[in-house]
């Protein structure tokens, strides 16, 4: 079994693996499925299980934030100083978002429009969403005294993650601010350069709503309590995820809704509650799998992945989008295709762990290479 330490990491790890299989398959037959490929119904599920990696690397996100935020406070430090390691985090995470952009932009030089490097892609919004919560963190843990912070930090975080939901259909419609450079708009709702929001970007509203739930989630299970009741409170994850999803499928269902225009599938705080239902089983099952299952037995796959989730989120692009496309694009069977994403997965598989092996370890790998030549 994995040491009590690393368990308690490892079931994340799983999860954001989890996250990079479900995208290099959304990917991959995105890509290379040919047209009448992709009006099967084989195409129709992988696109659907698209949609779960965004929302589940940005949950994890928060989880991840709750526990580096956890670790600083309960060293006592002050709320600002907690803010600024944090924001800077966050920061990083939106300058590689930055970088990415440029390097797609240069890759496809001579037809990709220059709008590209403005777009807002889901790393820019993970680093949005972490300086985000370093400055609701601040102000949390600046007003909040005593044994009710982690309860404010709590309740504050859900409460947050429901306005942004609750907020998204107007700001993709009625109260879009379109005062705004749309480079800074798309931001908000995504219209890029186009007029209006593109569903096919990654703006605040409506996905860092599952950045703050993943921060709720995460101050919830470092809470001695919870640490002390862990398996019940995975278990009552699950049931609550269940019950999210019945309640949002229930409200989609009734004849009146709030909002002028309604779109399920891309603004609807329905379909968010549905999807954060189905993140909180994943949450149970990943840690039962972890605890009690094949995911504490040696090497895991998910895991390896998941702690180089950056890295080969970065390098599958290029394989599978980019002009070093490992397959030609639009034009392939299923079968093909289903090759080319095991092939892809095994090759992120070994970066991931060549990348965690060698991690830290660059000078004792450059003194290898140059053992030869001295012994000479």
């Amino acid at each position: 079994m994995v040491a009590k330490k690393s368990f308690r990491l490892a079931y994340i790890d799983w999860m954001r693996g989890l996250a990079c299989v479900l995208m290099f398959q959304t990917h991959c037959y995105d890509s290379w499925l040919s047209a009448s490929a992709r009006q099967s119904k084989f195409f129709m599920y992988s696109q659907l299980g698209g949609t779960f990696p965004a929302p589940l690397f940005l949950f994890l996100a928060g989880i991840s934030f709750a526990l580096v935020t956890e670790k600083l406070w309960k060293n006592n430090l002050p709320p600002a100083q907690i803010a600024r390691i944090t924001i800077r985090r966050g920061a990083e995470i939106l300058a590689f978002g930055l970088l990415f952009r440029v390097q797609e932009y240069l890759i496809a030089w001579g037809w990709a429009p220059l709008s590209d490097l403005l777009r807002v892609d889901i790393l820019n919004t993970i680093g949005l969403s972490m300086m985000l919560m370093g400055l609701f963190c601040w102000l949390v843990l600046s007003i909040s005294r005593g044994e009710q912070v982690r309860l404010t930090l709590v309740f504050a975080s859900a409460a947050t993650a429901l306005m942004i939901s609750l907020l998204t259909p107007l700001m993709w419609t009625t109260w879009r601010p379109h005062w705004l450079p749309w480079p800074l708009e798309s931001y908000i709702n995504g219209v890029h350069n186009l007029g209006t929001p593109q569903a096919w970007l990654f703006p605040i509203f409506p996905w860092s709503a599952f950045a703050f739930a993943g921060l709720a989630a995460g101050f919830v299970l470092q809470s001695q309590w919870a640490r002390r009741r862990e398996a019940m409170i995975f278990a009552l994850a699950a049931v609550a995820g269940v019950a999210l999803v019945e309640a949002a499928r229930w409200l989609d269902a009734q004849p009146r809704q709030i909002y002028a225009a309604y779109d399920f599938w891309h603004t609807s705080p329905n379909f968010f509650l549905i999807r954060l239902g189905m993140l909180l089983v994943i949450l149970a099952a990943s840690y039962g799998w972890c605890r009690w299952g094949a995911g504490g037995w040696g090497f895991s796959p998910l895991i390896q992945l998941g702690q180089a989730s950056l890295l080969v989120y970065w390098v599958h692009i290029e394989f599978v989008y980019g002009r070093l496309s490992i397959l030609p694009k639009h034009s392939q069977t299923i079968r093909t295709a289903s090759f080319g994403l095991l092939v892809i997965f095994l090759a992120m598989l070994i970066l991931a762990f060549l990348r965690t092996r060698l991690k830290g370890r660059g000078a004792d790998v450059l003194a290898w290479f140059r053992r030869p030549a001295t012994a000479q």
